[in-house]
Order: structure tokens, then sequence, then C-alpha cells
């Protein structure tokens, strides 16, 4: 039989340390790698090709959602199981949003992980027991007739934009750190303050931590 490979995603070496341990008590799943950032975290799936990523929200460099969205885009058939300490029926369905398909509590790790991410390897959603059906059911319900609302206001690449400043990197640093030029990065940023409404960094940061891209 084919071991499970499990990618785990936390900031946090106790946090990845327990999700280790508790995994690898279930006969025949093996963890393959642990990323405690969300690029390398986007790095590691790519070049591991895991069965499923157990990832942390709130990531240093580029958080957990915008690290799910990317992997996904290019390892569509990884299954990502959100495991956070936040909740919110606006998270919840940002996770599902972003592709993810299971979101579980780390409060409830201990009694829902190993159930989830079995429900996962079978291809099937898990949700905490936190999470109503009515996240869901909404969800579905404005994905099915079109709901621009459900698409979000701004890009991803915007998102990564907003993480950067909110964190407090200028827009040089930002660029540095994306790879692309300063006048692209006035740019975006011209774009993000026109979409949101924002009229200073305290409004993006305001946004940025309403929103879980950031930490306050």
């Amino acid at each position: 039989m084919t071991p499970l490979r499990i990618l785990v995603v936390d900031d946090h070496a106790v946090v990845r340390r327990g999700v280790r341990s508790l995994l690898e008590s279930h006969e025949g799943w093996e963890v393959c790698g642990e990323a405690t950032t969300g690029r390398d975290a986007v790095a590691q799936s790519l070049r591991l090709r895991p069965d499923v990523i157990v990832m942390d929200l709130s990531l240093p460099e580029l958080n957990g959602l915008e690290a799910t969205r990317q992997i996904l885009k290019d390892s569509p058939r990884s299954e990502i199981l959100v495991l956070t300490m936040h909740h919110s029926e606006q998270l919840a369905r940002d996770v599902l949003q972003a592709g993810a398909r299971g979101y579980v509590l780390k409060s409830d790790a201990d009694q829902s992980l190993i159930a989830a991410v079995e429900s996962l390897r079978q291809h099937k959603p898990f949700l905490t027991s936190r999470v109503t059906e009515f996240v869901l059911d909404d969800y579905l319900r404005r994905v099915e007739t079109g709901d621009r609302a459900v698409h979000g206001a701004v890009t991803a690449r915007e998102r990564e934009i907003v993480q950067l400043l909110a964190k407090g990197r200028s827009n040089k640093e930002a660029a540095s750190t994306l790879g692309i030029s300063v006048k692209t990065i006035e740019a975006h940023r011209a774009n993000i303050r026109r979409k949101l409404h924002l009229r200073s960094i305290t409004d993006l940061v305001r946004y940025a931590i309403r929103n879980k891209i950031v930490q306050p």
C-alpha cells in the first residue's frame, strides 16, 4: 500500500512536532516534509508533490490563504487542510474560496485532525464542527449563481503586496521580495487603494488584520 504523503506547514516548531507525531501515529501515513513560511510551502509542494498539506494561515512571507491558492494552481490534485486558531464565517469562506477543502481549529486538532486528513485522502471535504453548514451552503450557492463578491476585490498579487506593506516593508523592499520593479509595486498599490477605498497605510493595515492577511 502506497503511504499517504503529508506536508506540514506552520511557523512554530512545537506545533509541527505535535502534528507530525499525531499524523505518523496513523499506520500508512508519513510526513514527507515541513515548511515554516508560505513561500517555503509553495516551493516544497512543487518539489515533494504531497497528497495532503496541513496548512496554518498565519505564516511569514506569504500567508496560508495565498500559499494555498498558489499551490493549487500548480498542484490541483493536492488536498489542503487548513489548521488554524482563528475562526469566523468570513474566514471559512475565504478558506473555501482559496481551494482548501478542510478546515480544523487547532483547539480541535487532537479530536479532529486524523478524521480530517482521512476525509481529504478520500477527496471529501471536512469542516470542523464549529464551522456551520451555513458557511458551506452559502458559499456554494453564491458560486453557482455567479456572485462576483465571492471572488474578492483584489488579485492574488495585490494580496501579496498588502501583506508586505502591512508588515512595514517599503515599496523597494516589497519589489525586491516579489522580484518586480518599484514602479509595478506603486501601480499595484494605487489599484489597491482605489479598489478598497483606502486613504492611508493605517487603513491598509486595518484591512490586512481584519481579513487575516497579517496578525496584529
